[in-house]
């Protein structure tokens, strides 16, 4: 595999607007989430960005910023985009999309979403994380797959999500994480589907590539990272990373 991460930013965040340029520690927050990506040490990172504001942002800091059309409907557009701009001539085979709004993000996570594309029949990989408590199983928050491990295994079929609890019965509940590994064919495949009847009701962009037949799979990490969606998420992250 020859991977780039592409980290979608966009100033349109109606929970906590403009928080990709929330300081912390000093920095925009989205710079944050751009170094962790670089530690990583998987390929080149760049930000694709929907206003001219994030990407000067970035490129103050010496990162790399990709102007796309802020009507963009979706992250996964947005890096769709970013890549045909930045490697017309197909370098690159599988793009990481790593969101803009985790910037503690152990960087050993962007290793493990590459893991499940060993299995050249899948398409689209992801990650998968423990449910540890009642509270976080019935939180519309947070997104359930229903995976499919074979015994021993960390990687596995995922073969649905949900708001919902899922699957019913006794056993391990998962914690989905909404980093992508696209191989680049699927990346194209995907952002030129319609939007599916699943993917409206759960209000889940994957169920789209699902409904489609696509094959996607999940790897075991041991902890959903910390993501902000609101100011008590960004007080928190605050706190953590400028006492690191």
């Amino acid at each position: 595999m020859k991977p780039i991460i592409l980290i979608p930013a966009r100033m349109g965040s109606t929970r906590l607007p403009n928080k990709v340029l929330a300081d912390i520690a000093g920095q925009p927050m989205v710079v944050h989430v751009y170094n962790r990506a670089v530690a990583a040490g998987i390929g080149p990172v760049a930000v694709a960005c929907g206003e001219m504001v994030i990407a000067e942002a970035v490129q103050r800091a010496g990162g790399m910023a990709i102007m796309t059309d802020r009507h963009l409907p979706s992250g996964s557009d947005r890096i769709y985009h970013a890549l045909e701009s930045i490697d017309p001539n197909r370098k690159y085979d599988t793009v990481i999309n790593l969101q803009g709004d985790l910037p503690s993000i152990d960087p050993s996570y962007l290793l493990a979403v590459l893991a499940p594309l060993i299995d050249k029949s899948v398409e689209i990989s992801s990650l998968a994380a423990p449910i540890t408590s009642a509270e976080e199983a019935a939180s519309p928050a947070v997104v359930k797959c229903a995976a499919a491990f074979p015994p021993g295994a960390k990687t596995g079929r995922a073969l649905y999500f949900s708001r919902s609890k899922i699957p019913y019965g006794e056993g391990p509940l998962w914690h989905h994480i909404g980093i992508y590994a696209y191989r680049r064919a699927a990346l194209e495949k995907f952002v030129h589907l319609s939007p599916s009847p699943l993917e409206e009701r759960e209000k889940l962009e994957q169920l789209r590539a699902l409904e489609a037949g696509m094959v996607m799979a999940v790897a075991q990490v041991p902890a959903a990272p910390f993501g902000v969606d609101t100011e008590a998420d960004l007080a928190r992250v605050r706190l953590v990373l400028e006492l690191a």
